[in-house]
């Protein structure tokens, strides 16, 4: 769209064009009259694209401001309209935007609701932003292109999930959420932020997802090593869902989880610039408070729903047994028996039922727990290995969160020593030099009678 100073332009050249022949000041005054009448008498394509017709007067309007005012006296002026909102309002504004410069107007007018201020509209303060020169995207990228929309009939149908590059927490490592949106609702059904974008970061992240908002028909995610995972297969093939893998560079599939990631940077993560660097267990609170207490309860601009409202508006939503749910998410290894009915898992043996000597069996453990392995062979559960020798309890990718840095004494051992240093060189009593001189001899000062008789003799 044109801004005021195009329009006001096109609108110039277009008067101009009309009057041009007639502001000659050489032309016959029966020329002149000719001209009028045939422009009065036609349509004219105005500057909007519109078929206008132009009376005498106006012509005479603008021959006159032009042989006065020249060119600029045609262009309209833009309307001069006082501000409505309160000078103070806008000073907020605006110091809100150039504090954290990646607040949208929408991020500022949240703020400034929760504070209790006086709130403009969300167009008021993308104008005010727009006049002083603050109207700059979050994320400084051009608009994407533009692509077909899709969107699923009902709540649970298809859930998208995907991975964000966070902000460093206290430990001095990336977080990273990991989350998963209803499509039908926009609602954020399972998330978590953790240090690594691995399957059981994955894995904690849909489980309470799964517990709360039921088991979905299909989760559509990209080709990363934790979404292809034989970890995942296994769980979805277990609870009945369907896995869809994105086509290769085919980035606007999960559209809608993107534009979420955009909006938790918009009003998320930009408030957490103001913030003192926090660990891992204080920005899952925040997320989640935020999550619940803002995202799911705000109107979506695409469906004029708040997402949890839409999602509950389906009805009771399928939930999985604790069982069905344990056994989803227990790992899976295929080995085959030897002849000594034992078989090896990551340096640990175990002994089986002889009567799996050379057949392949299914080896199914808790990845924190090796010491205890289920068999199954061709499906059916054929008791638990005895462990014979356990070099390893837990699977080499079953890695916990690193615990976080103890809290700080605020004991400063060597700055104190500096401190108390720099105390006795410049801060102590100064060196007295009299107490290093030897004592006064008694004679000091007194002349001998020796010495007396020495003068004597010398004179």
């Amino acid at each position: 769209m044109a801004s005021r100073e195009e329009r006001a332009l096109q609108v110039g050249l277009f008067r101009y064009g009309l009057i041009r022949e007639l502001a000659d000041p050489q032309l016959p005054g029966s020329e002149r009259g000719r001209l009028i009448r045939e422009l009065t008498a036609s349509e004219h394509l105005g500057p909007d694209g519109r078929a206008m017709i132009v009376g005498r007067s106006t012509l005479g309007d603008w021959l006159r401001a032009y042989r006065t005012g020249g060119f600029d006296a045609l262009c309209p002026e833009p309307r001069r309209v006082g501000p409505l909102t309160p000078p103070g309002v806008l000073q907020l504004a605006e110091a809100l935007k150039r504090e954290v410069p990646a607040r949208t107007a929408a991020q500022v007018h949240q703020v400034m609701l929760a504070a209790g201020e006086p709130v403009p509209t969300v167009r008021t303060l993308q104008r005010h932003f727009q006049r002083i020169g603050l109207n700059v995207r979050a994320d400084g990228r051009s608009p994407d292109r533009v692509y077909g929309r899709f969107q699923a009939e009902r709540p649970n149908e298809l859930w998208t999930g995907d991975g964000l590059h966070g902000p460093k927490i206290a430990a001095g490592r990336r977080a990273v959420l990991l989350a998963f949106i209803d499509d039908h609702s926009r609602a954020l059904t399972g998330y978590r932020w953790g240090t690594g974008e691995d399957v059981l970061r994955l894995e904690a992240a849909l489980r309470p997802g799964l517990m709360a908002r039921g088991v979905p028909d299909g989760i559509l995610v990209d080709r990363g090593s934790a979404f292809v995972s034989t970890q995942l297969f296994r769980a979805c093939a277990v609870l009945g869902i369907r896995l869809i893998h994105a086509s290769p560079r085919a980035a606007t599939t999960k559209g809608k989880i993107e534009r979420f990631f955009r909006t938790t940077r918009e009003r998320f993560l930009v408030e957490l610039q103001a913030r003192e660097v926090i660990d891992l267990r204080e920005l899952n609170r925040l997320f989640s408070a935020w999550v619940e207490g803002d995202y799911h309860r705000r109107v979506h601009s695409e469906t004029g729903q708040m997402p949890l409202e839409r999602l509950l508006a389906g009805g009771p939503p399928r939930l999985p047994t604790a069982e069905l749910l344990r056994e989803a998410f227990l790992w899976s290894e295929q080995r085959t028996v030897t002849k000594t009915a034992s078989v090896s898992l990551h340096a640990n043996q175990y002994e089986v039922d002889g009567a799996l000597v050379g057949r392949r069996c299914e080896l199914i453990f808790d990845p924190f727990d090796l010491t205890r392995i289920e068999v199954r062979y061709q499906g059916r559960p054929m008791g638990l290995a005895v462990p014979l020798r356990i070099g390893r309890h837990t699977h080499p990718q079953a890695r916990r969160e690193e615990p976080e840095p103890p809290p700080a004494t605020g004991i400063d051992f060597l700055g104190l020593l500096a401190d108390r240093r720099e105390g006795d060189i410049t801060g102590g009593p100064g060196i007295d030099y009299r107490v290093l001189q030897p004592p006064p001899d008694e004679t000091d000062g007194q002349i001998t009678d020796q010495q007396q008789e020495e003068d004597v003799d010398e004179h």
